[in-house]
């Protein structure tokens, strides 16, 4: 099944440290229930594959310095969504990896499954002190950690096979213990022996994304680069799927993408996060997006003020895709792995009979 997918950042509100000056609600229900699912909902009106929840131990840099935890936001709005795919952030950097994947399980549960996780790394040493663990030094380490904890959330979603809960009322028998497994993980920062206090999800393995340096354990990975050719690039030099990350700044009724940026610039200036950079029309983006779908398989938008630039996706950039057949709406009932293109994967531990 060839897809071109389509995800949004819906951290706060938006990619500028700035946006929440022009978000169209006062800041103090910027983290309020009713706004996140008003946010989510108009993404999935707007056809949306996925979206993601940006997320940390530390403090958000600029802006509003509050933000409840992801997974909890993802599985908050789960029961208000049918088809949208919900994918949190979680970082794997001194975390528990048994509570990720117990955390996981539940998000795809919650939203018949439609969940995924962005695995990340923190580098700051101020969150080992959050979590009270001793500081990773280098990236060695840090790849090190982030390569154990995906090793494990997986394999534990895997330690409960399919048919392991039985249900029997008459014989008192709920659990075939036969089908439950123990994944005995031994590491250099933690060991886990399981199995998993959750039965296996329904996706089997929730969607993981992660960077170009995790490709050989993730399914999707998110290409980060400043221009459109070496994001081409990294994106076909994946075996798997790629999706590129771009910051879209739109032209709106009140003023240019352009007179936008510079007014939000002029509170607080925008960090360079190497991202793919659009500022312009909704046609042009509609064109880039065109071109980058016959090279990648998606895009994650990270707008520029949510309030501002999602009704703009929403209204002018996402149905001449569907139009054109570039990209098409999830398809309601199916999981995020189906809408991605992704077969539901075999347990590892199940006997083949």
């Amino acid at each position: 099944m060839s897809v071109f997918a389509l995800g949004i950042e819906l951290d706060g509100e938006g990619s500028h440290p700035a946006a929440w000056r022009h978000a169209h609600h006062p800041p103090g229900e910027s983290v309020s229930g009713p706004t996140l699912k008003q946010k989510v909902r108009a993404a999935e009106n707007a056809g949306f594959t996925f979206a993601t929840f940006d997320d940390s131990i530390l403090p958000p840099n600029g802006g509003i310095k509050a933000r409840v935890d992801a997974v909890n936001r993802a599985s908050f709005v789960a029961a208000a969504t049918s088809t949208i795919g919900l994918v949190p952030v979680v970082e794997t950097t001194y975390a528990e990896p048994f509570h990720t994947s117990s955390q996981l399980a539940t998000l795809d549960y919650s939203s018949r499954g439609r969940g995924g996780w962005i695995a990340a790394r923190v580098a700051d040493e101020a969150a080992a002190s959050a979590w009270g663990r001793p500081v990773l030094h280098g990236r060695t380490e840090l790849d090190r950690e982030q390569s154990d904890a995906i090793t494990v959330v997986r394999s534990l979603w895997d330690s409960w096979e399919d048919d392991a809960v039985i249900r029997d009322y008459a014989t008192g028998r709920f659990l075939d213990r036969d089908k439950l497994h123990y994944i005995d993980f031994d590491g250099k920062s933690f060991s886990v022996k399981g199995p998993a206090i959750v039965p296996r999800p329904p996706q089997g393995q929730l969607v993981v994304f992660g960077t170009e340096a995790d490709r050989e354990q993730v399914d999707v990975v998110l290409v980060t680069k400043a221009d459109r050719d070496s994001a081409v690039q990294a994106a076909t030099a994946s075996d798997g799927l790629a999706f590129v990350e771009i910051d879209v700044t739109l032209d709106t009724s009140e003023a240019t993408a352009a007179e936008r940026l510079s007014d939000l610039n002029q509170h607080q200036p925008a960090a360079d996060r190497s991202r793919l950079q659009y500022t312009g029309t909704t046609t042009g983006l509609v064109e880039l997006l065109t071109e980058l779908a016959r090279d990648t398989d998606g895009v994650r938008l990270f707008p520029t003020v949510i309030d501002e630039d999602l009704p703009a996706l929403a209204r002018y950039v996402l149905p001449a895709l569907f139009t054109a057949g570039v990209a098409h709406r999830p398809v309601p009932g199916s999981s995020l792995r189906g809408n991605l293109g992704l077969t539901r994967p075999a347990n590892r531990y199940a006997r083949i009979s």
